[in-house]
């Protein structure tokens, strides 16, 4: 059931963001930490690193409705987890950040951050949290097999793995405007509302509240975007679902649901990850394809017929909330 707690927490995440944005987006702006909207007749340049509107939205929500608990009507249970929830999420931002300033150096025109091999690597350390209070459930359940206990294995291996593909994951299918924002929408939410419906109001907490945030954002990052999420945003919605699923013990439904994220992958290492998901301006305002393969789902929508930038997104988004639909069904079964 929703709380009032909840309610305010989320109402709140989205309100600080949503005033937040505007002002960093300016700020951005000022200070040259601007990127190229690649997809427009004038390429103009957009404000690069809405992350810390999104996070000063969730923590100022997630904050609140941890002190209405404890202060308000004592309860303790879960707060470890959702301190090294929080403090996971925090250290994705701050390596997002670091590769979105390191990218206000242009060289020949274009930005350079954090190499690919760097990414995986400084993200890691983000799992130490989750690891300390060996977060989750050891046991895991495997179709056709049943339950199998790993034991320390899965904070060992399993955690770290989680937040360091999750958090990096996002980062992949991304390029148009609101996509990676709409998505992580749609995935937190669903991811909240699992939680909520098994009855863990911490974790709904987390994730709903994060999803208020990002909703702020995606205002000003929906078609045509005043500002882009960047790395340290990209990066932190990954942390956020991998923090979820692990601390919630709902692996399963949040695999289920990131199976856009895997696709992705299949794709883009078909082109040794080289390929981007941006596509060609035609123009009518469509986009081509600039590959004759696929390298991006973005590319296989193009592929399917003339679509705008907008009608893309609305697409993919759609396509999430008929997986995460069909997640809440399959989750049982298997």
């Amino acid at each position: 059931m929703i709380s009032l707690s909840l309610i305010i927490s989320i109402i709140t995440a989205f309100l600080v963001s949503l005033f937040l944005t505007p002002k960093l987006a300016r700020y951005l702006k000022d200070i040259g930490l601007t990127g190229i909207d690649m997809q427009k007749p004038n390429k103009p340049e957009i404000p690069e690193m809405g992350g810390p509107a999104v996070i000063a939205g969730f923590l100022s929500g997630i904050f609140l409705f941890i002190w209405i608990k404890v202060f308000l009507y004592g309860k303790t249970t879960g707060l470890v987890e959702i301190f090294a929830g929080i403090t996971t999420v925090l250290i994705i931002f701050l390596v997002g950040m670091l590769d979105d300033i390191s990218g206000i150096k242009k060289i020949k025109g274009k930005r350079k951050g954090l190499k690919q091999w760097q990414k995986p690597l400084l993200t890691l350390p983000a799992s130490i949290p989750l690891i300390a209070i060996m977060a989750g459930n050891s046991s895991i359940s495997l179709p056709f097999i049943g339950n199998i206990d790993i034991g320390i294995l899965y904070p060992l291996i399993l955690v770290p793995i989680g937040v360091v593909g999750a958090s990096n994951a996002i980062n992949m299918l991304a390029g148009l405007n609101g996509l990676e924002a709409g998505l992580g929408v749609v995935l937190t939410s669903a991811l909240g509302i699992f939680a909520l419906i098994n009855e863990n109001l911490f974790i709904a907490a987390f994730s709903l509240t994060f999803a208020g945030a990002l909703l702020g954002f995606l205002i000003y990052n929906w078609y045509p975007a005043k500002i882009f999420p960047g790395d340290s945003l990209c990066y932190a919605i990954g942390a956020v679902v991998a923090c979820v699923a692990i601390l919630g013990n709902m692996e399963k439904f949040a695999l289920l649901c990131f199976i856009p994220w895997f696709l992705e992958l299949i794709l883009k290492a078909r082109s040794k990850f080289k390929a981007q998901s941006f596509g060609k301006l035609r123009s009518d305002g469509t986009l081509q394809a600039p590959y004759e393969k696929c390298y991006s789902l973005t590319h296989c929508i193009m592929k399917l017929g003339k679509f705008k930038e907008k009608e893309i997104v609305i697409i993919l988004i759609s396509l999430e909330i008929l997986i995460i639909i069909l997640a809440f069904n399959l989750v049982k079964i298997i």
